[in-house]
């Protein structure tokens, strides 16, 4: 189930309004790092780590990032999939965000979050733009602090 979010990336006030929600929710400086999974996560989480006054992290797929990385393998409701991370891209203790576009079946975000943890950071919350409930991601995250500004059935 494709949810198209460029019609709301190409709205200034739309786009603006997810950033300042997201940051919001979780507090402007109480962040240390923000980590936007690939690709279409990028988009919101850079401009909501330049607000949160923040660093951004990439979490991208196998081979993308250059230097040394750290990896983690997961399962998506029709593969599998790996997802890496700098292995330098957190300072112990740092508080992190992880932002994504869209949650699933949680896979990738459980994870991202992994990934940070095992990176030395703790996991300060996790915020996607759309959630489709009928996938039960929700449960993969179970614990965590998670923000969804959107929700499908």
């Amino acid at each position: 189930m494709f949810k198209d979010i460029t019609p709301l990336l190409a709205d200034p006030v739309a786009f603006s309004s997810v950033v300042d929600l997201i940051v919001v929710a979780f507090g402007r400086g109480t962040i240390d790092k923000v980590c936007g999974i690939e690709a279409r996560g990028f988009i919101l989480a850079a401009p909501v780590a330049y607000h949160a006054g923040a660093g951004f992290v990439p979490i991208r797929k196998v081979g993308k990032l250059p230097g040394a990385t750290a990896a983690e393998s997961f399962t998506l409701e029709y593969a599998e999939a790996t997802l890496e991370m700098h292995t330098d891209a957190l300072e112990p203790g740092d508080r992190v965000l992880i932002v994504d576009d869209v949650l699933a079946t949680g896979g990738t975000a459980a994870a991202a979050a992994r990934l940070v943890e095992r990176g030395g950071g703790r996991v300060a919350g996790i915020a996607c733009l759309i959630e489709l409930d009928a996938l039960g991601g929700r449960a993969q995250l179970a614990g965590r602090s998670f923000l969804s500004l959107l929700r499908y059935s």
